[in-house]
């Protein structure tokens, strides 16, 4: 599976081989003394994992029903009107299918797939970098798609990555797309990383958001599940990230093409101070750390 998918995460080999995730760690532990993967928070990697990446087939397949879930939250993130920036990835492409159904924005993107997925949303106007065409992610890269964005200012960017730890924030394996994607966040006011639970701990060449640059976080149920992606999870919460998960199996439907919707029926930004998005962590009524909420059926976050 490794193999074929460039990452697994041990809850995905335990389903599959019907063991447990203890049995599947050891196992793993057992794979990586002989030479034949690394290990990672949550997951295993092919060896070099610092500077492989997988194709985007393989991508498409990993971890797609927490790609789907995070895509659907963060999708509440986004007004109509907004003008937004959306990265390269599979995630924010499942965000771009959502967003086609939102009026009025403005998308900004270096991604060929988020352009696809807007081609025909009605009232969605889709601005594209320049570039050249890195065919592995079909993503357009290098000095023509950063000078494309300068001077661009908009509310919110969308990105994903390869990584993210809260020493180092957001990685990525490939230095052309580590640059138009820091291009892309020094154009918006909030920082918006997606990334599901096999991302989590995981560090790669290229930084892209140091953690302190991100202001949110929207990860899969599965990530407060482990102990060490958990761990991770309250250590970016330490370093003020707003860290918001995605119940699995349980999303809203969202408004129609054709007409807005009615704003009490819309799912609100979080203001600073606001009331916290589904599983989003808040700060202690007393100045204390953060505490994340179980809401939507998702589970109580440790």
């Amino acid at each position: 599976m490794v193999r074929a998918n460039g990452a697994v995460s041990l809850r995905e080999l335990a389903r599959v081989v019907q063991t447990s995730e203890v049995t599947v760690r050891r196992d793993v532990r057992a794979l990586e003394a002989e030479g034949l993967l690394d290990r990672r928070h949550g997951g295993a990697v092919l060896p070099g994992g610092f500077s492989r990446e997988p194709g985007y087939p393989q991508k498409t397949h990993l971890a797609a029903a927490e790609k789907s879930a995070i895509a659907d939250l963060a999708a509440g993130l986004v007004e109509e009107g907004d003008a937004v920036v959306v990265g390269a990835g599979t995630t924010t492409q499942e965000l771009a299918r959502r967003l086609a159904r939102i009026p009025g924005l403005t998308v900004v993107t270096n991604s060929l797939l988020v352009a696809q997925a807007l081609a025909h949303a009605n009232r969605v106007e889709v601005v594209m970098t320049g570039g050249t065409l890195r065919g592995s992610n079909y993503a357009l890269v290098g000095s023509g798609a950063e000078q494309s964005l300068h001077g661009l200012r908009v509310t919110k960017a969308f990105i994903s990555g390869s990584g993210l730890t809260a020493e180092r924030g957001l990685s990525t394996t490939n230095m052309l797309s580590a640059s138009v994607d820091r291009a892309l966040v020094q154009s918006a006011t909030e920082v918006i990383v997606l990334a599901d639970h096999t991302k989590l701990g995981a560090d790669t060449m290229f930084q892209t958001v140091p953690t302190d640059g991100i202001t949110r976080l929207v990860t899969d149920e599965h990530a407060a599940a482990d102990d060490s992606t958990a761990r991770e999870l309250d250590a970016l919460a330490d370093c003020g990230v707003q860290v918001v998960i995605a119940p699995l199996g349980l999303v809203a439907e969202p408004p129609p093409v054709q007409q807005a919707p009615p704003a009490a029926q819309r799912r609100p930004t979080l203001p600073p101070g606001g009331a916290p998005l589904p599983g989003q962590r808040r700060p202690g009524a007393h100045g204390g750390p953060p505490t994340r909420l179980a809401e939507l059926g998702a589970p109580r976050v440790r």
